[in-house]
């Protein structure tokens, strides 16, 4: 009876770290969405301001 338990709850265990998977996986792309994103969306805004371009002396 002990082997049954434990069958059952290493199937349990692994879905619960397929979800886990999948949760860290969105994760990680949300926090590179929100990270970058701003970055380049200040750097485009800069560009288009012609910060980046070199004055005229």
């Amino acid at each position: 009876m002990k082997k049954k338990k434990s069958k059952k709850s290493q199937t349990k265990s692994n879905k619960n770290n397929q979800e886990l998977g999948q949760t860290k996986n969105s994760a990680k792309l949300v926090l590179f969405v929100f990270g970058i994103g701003p970055i380049i969306g200040i750097i485009i805004f800069l560009y288009s301001k012609g910060f980046f371009n070199s004055p005229n002396i």
